[in-house]
C-alpha cells in the first residue's frame, strides 16, 4: 500500500520550444516563462482544481484537466491508487501556440504524483518519467526540455523515449511572437504530408546536426542551421502570418523559426540585440524576451514527516 505524503508539493516548469526548425519532433529548447503548480493529498472526494491565467475559465476544472491526468497515469505507474487532490495552477505559458503548454502541464502532473508518493523518485526515476511524460504527449520533444532544461535532443530506442541534454552557448538569448490566436497541435501536424523528398530529409538532417553545433558554440551558425525544409511551409495554410514574419525576418539575418506546431514564431538573438528585435513585433502579438531556462522542473517537496 503506498504511503502519500500529505503536501504541499510544488513544481514549476518551464516553456519550451520544439523543432527550431530542422530538428522536427527531436530537438527541443526550454525557456525562461514557468508555469507553476501546487498539489495537496485530500481526505476525499473528487479533485479540486483552480486555475489562475492562462487557461482559466476555459480548461476543465475536473478529472478531465491535463495536470490531473498526467497525476493519474503518474501514479498507477508507481502502483499507487489515486488520491483525492488539490491543484492550484498559476499558468503564465500560452496555450495552442506552440510554446509547450500540454508539455509544461504533462510534467508538472508526473512530477507532482512522484512527489507526493513516499519513496516516489525510487519507484519512477527520471528516465521513467521522462517515458511517460513523451507517452502521454505522444511525442518527446517538448516533454524533454521541460524536464531537463537547456538544449535536449530526444529520441525513441525500441519502445521507450529517451533524451540527451547539450550545452547552450551563453550567448543565445530568444524572442518569441505570440499571436493572438492559436492554432492547436492536431491542425498543425494533419497538414503534414506522409512522404517528404529525399533531398530534403537528407537536407533537414544535416541542418540539424549543425545547429547542434550552433546552439552549443557557433551562434554565428544559426541562420543557415535553423533552415527548414520538412514542416514549417506545409503548416502555412493554419498559420499564415506566421511564415510571412519567418521569412521576413530570415531575409534580414535573423534565425527566425516556427516554435513547435505553432504558431509563435521563434528568433535567435543575443543579449545586446534582444530588445531591438523584440521591437520588431507585429500588431497585435506579444513579445517575449526569454533566457534559455537551464534547470527544467523544480520541485518542493514537502516536509516528509507529513504523511498519510
Amino acid at each position: 500500500m503506498s504511503v502519500f505524503l500529505t503536501g504541499p508539493v510544488s513544481v514549476s516548469v518551464p516553456a519550451t520550444s520544439a523543432n527550431l526548425g530542422p530538428g522536427f519532433d527531436a530537438l527541443g529548447l526550454a525557456l525562461g516563462h514557468r508555469d507553476r503548480v501546487t498539489a495537496q493529498v485530500l481526505d476525499g472526494g473528487g479533485p479540486r482544481i483552480t486555475v489562475r491565467g492562462m487557461g482559466e475559465g476555459t480548461v476543465p476544472l475536473d478529472e478531465r484537466h491535463l495536470v490531473h491526468r498526467a497525476m493519474s497515469a503518474a501514479f498507477a505507474r508507481m502502483g499507487a491508487a489515486l488520491p483525492a487532490v488539490r491543484l492550484e495552477c498559476v499558468n503564465v505559458v500560452p496555450h495552442a501556440r506552440g510554446l509547450g503548454s500540454s508539455s509544461a502541464a504533462i510534467v508538472a502532473g508526473a512530477c507532482l504524483a512522484r512527489g507526493l508518493v513516499a519513496g516516489g523518485s525510487l519507484l519512477m526515476d527520471d528516465d521513467a518519467l521522462l517515458d511517460l511524460a513523451a507517452e502521454l504527449e505522444g511525442h518527446p520533444d517538448n516533454v524533454a526540455p521541460a524536464l531537463m532544461g537547456g538544449f535536449t535532443i530526444a529520441y525513441r530506442d525500441g519502445v521507450r523515449f529517451r533524451a540527451t541534454g547539450v550545452g547552450v552557448d551563453p550567448r543565445v538569448q530568444v524572442v518569441v511572437f505570440v499571436p493572438p490566436a492559436g492554432v492547436e497541435t492536431e491542425v498543425a501536424r494533419g497538414l503534414l504530408p506522409d512522404l517528404v523528398p529525399h533531398a530534403d530529409a537528407a537536407a533537414a538532417a544535416g541542418r540539424a546536426a549543425l545547429l547542434v553545433a550552433a546552439l552549443s558554440q557557433q551562434p554565428e551558425l544559426l541562420l543557415a542551421a535553423t533552415e527548414d525544409r520538412l514542416h514549417q511551409d506545409y503548416r502555412e495554410p493554419a498559420m499564415p502570418d506566421s511564415l510571412h514574419l519567418v521569412r521576413r525576418l530570415r531575409s534580414d539575418g535573423l534565425p527566425a523559426v516556427v516554435s513547435g506546431a505553432g504558431p509563435s514564431v521563434l528568433v535567435f538573438t543575443d543579449p545586446h540585440q534582444q530588445d531591438e528585435v523584440a521591437r520588431r513585433s507585429p500588431e497585435g502579438w506579444q513579445a517575449l524576451a526569454l533566457s534559455v531556462d537551464r534547470y527544467g522542473a523544480q520541485v518542493q517537496l514537502p516536509d516528509e514527516a507529513s504523511r498519510r
